[in-house]
């Protein structure tokens, strides 16, 4: 990971040698495939474009990632991220809570939103099913830092995930939090999550 800037805001950015699988829920390049970059760009408070997709596909074209990648958005100055490695799982985590709330909670037109941002790099190839259990687990591990933290909610309503791992080699069948990978995770997600808080 390093950080550059476009147009003098941080961007934080992952290049791979080779491209790894990904499940992500950015608003650009979201979805399950390889991957072989990722971004995660500080935009301007009250940011009110409503073309995310295309505003990453302009920083990635200035910072000229080429390729299958994909990008996230955040105000929060991502300067600030936060790394944690357990056990070979490495959480790099963003966190903005402006606005909490409940997953359940009434629609709120509106209102003022933060986000938390999660990247995390897992050591070996998780199966399909694992990287989507992988997913439960990072917002399981999210919601119980905030919930430690008396934070009122579960996260923001634009939080986004991202899980790369490798493309090859043997498969990993469960990524819940208490297997291997999935427990790793879920510790690494947590603290990052907590130490962004304060």
């Amino acid at each position: 990971m390093i950080i550059t800037y476009v147009e003098s805001s941080p961007v934080l950015v992952w290049r791979f040698d080779r491209p790894r699988m990904a499940i992500s829920s950015a608003p650009y390049g979201g979805g399950v495939g390889e991957r072989g970059w990722v971004l995660n760009a500080t935009v301007p408070s009250g940011y009110d474009r409503l073309d995310p997709d295309r505003h990453v596909a302009e920083i990635a074209a200035e910072l000229k990632l080429t390729g299958p990648g994909t990008g996230l958005l955040t105000a929060v100055d991502v300067r600030k991220v936060v790394s944690v490695t357990e056990r070979g799982v490495t959480a790099e985590v963003t966190t903005g809570v402006g606005v909490p709330t409940w997953a359940a909670a009434p629609d709120a037109a509106g209102e003022r939103i933060g986000t938390i941002n999660a990247v995390c790099r897992l050591p070996v190839r998780m199966s399909p099913a694992a990287l989507v259990n992988a997913v439960a687990t990072v917002t399981e591990a999210k919601s119980q830092a905030l919930f430690e933290a008396g934070v009122e909610g579960t996260g923001t309503a634009t939080d986004a995930v991202v899980l790369l791992c490798p493309s090859f080699g043997p498969m990993e069948p469960y990524g819940g939090p208490r297997s291997r990978v999935g427990a790793a995770l879920a510790r690494a997600v947590r603290e990052a999550v907590s130490s962004g808080l304060k």
